[in-house]
């Protein structure tokens, strides 16, 4: 390993992010996500969405977004 990096930490990016079940493709830092309120628990299982505007629609019918995952 280079010195340069020899103290930078590993970043494991997938433990970071979600893909919004809404509108699939948009990928969402989870604690961005926390701190807006836009995360949804749904059967034990955390979903995190991308915008304000997610959250409704994954309100009105879970089922149908977290299936597609």
């Amino acid at each position: 390993m280079c010195e340069a990096h020899a103290h930078t930490p590993a970043v494991d990016i997938e433990a970071d992010t979600a893909e919004c079940p809404v509108m699939r493709g948009n990928f969402v830092n989870k604690a961005d996500a926390e701190a807006k309120g836009l995360v949804r628990e749904y059967e034990g299982t955390k979903y995190y969405l991308c915008c304000a505007a997610c959250g409704p629609l994954f309100d009105a019918d879970p089922e149908k977004y977290v299936s597609a995952l």
